[in-house]
């Protein structure tokens, strides 16, 4: 199965660059995190993607970093991660990924993680401190419905990102820049450059690029370069922000309008 493929392929025989939504599962609120995930697909995402808190996310920026912890604090269990996937799958075909670490994943048990994912309605995973060389170790017992999804950085060499294309499924994700996620000003000359460099080396997949993603004019500097774009920061941010999910909402809405190229 290739679901999440498929969906970006078809946005992009729609004219569009899929849009994929980071949110921190349990963020804000614990109770109603299904509704606002909801509402964000409806609101223009094309695809989302579950944050699982752990107290240690090294890739992640501040923003996300304490929305994980609130997410903690707040009591969030990796038994109502897989309970807000089924609820949200219920209500939305958009693909489902979970992003998080190794090593809540392993505590819980690799296999019956995947198998829980899978039943909960989850299309994809993504592990980023889970390197190339523990990929076979990790996912030995990889679940077939469950779709890998890899990342690439701008350090990694040629052959490398090849390496990453040919095991990743769903689509290679695209690290934008060095350190941790979270907005940016805008997207150097040499940023720009790295981005054609891997958009011209990924051939099997679709490729999504993430992190400093935060505005409307991002999408337009960087749309020749990509499949689509993932944003997390400006969303986490905005929910902490406004009480009301409205402001929140029109700015999915905004986002999704700029990979239409409207912007």
């Amino acid at each position: 199965m290739n679901f999440i493929r498929e969906k970006v392929e078809m946005v992009n025989r729609e004219g569009k660059k899929a849009l994929s939504v980071f949110l921190t599962a349990g963020y804000p609120q614990k109770n109603n995190f299904t509704e606002t995930a909801l509402n964000i697909l409806d609101a223009g995402a094309d695809m989302l993607e579950i944050g699982i808190p752990f107290s240690d996310p090294l890739a992640d920026g501040p923003v996300i970093q304490s929305s994980s912890q609130i997410a903690l604090n707040n009591g969030v269990k990796m038994k109502d991660i897989f309970y807000y996937s089924q609820n949200i799958r219920s209500g939305s075909d958009k693909p489902l990924i979970l992003m998080g670490y190794a090593n809540p994943i392993k505590k819980y048990g690799i296999t019956k993680f995947l198998n829980d994912a899978k039943n909960s309605g989850v299309n994809g995973l993504i592990v980023p401190d889970v390197t190339l060389e523990e990929y076979d170790s990790f996912y030995s017992n990889l679940t077939k419905e469950i779709e890998i999804i890899l990342l690439s950085t701008p350090t990694s060499p040629d052959e490398r990102i090849k390496y990453i294309d040919s095991l990743s499924r769903g689509f290679v994700y695209c690290v934008s820049s060095t350190g941790t996620t979270g907005m940016r000003d805008n997207f150097s000359i040499e940023t720009i450059e790295n981005l054609k460099r891997t958009y011209s080396l990924v051939n099997k997949n679709k490729m999504m690029i993430g992190f400093g993603i935060s505005k409307p004019e991002d999408i337009k500097n960087i749309s020749a370069y990509c499949d689509g774009v993932i944003v997390g920061s400006r969303i986490i941010k905005s929910l902490a922000e406004n009480k009301k999910i409205k402001e929140t909402l029109k700015t999915v809405s905004e986002l999704s309008d700029a990979c239409t190229g409207k912007y």
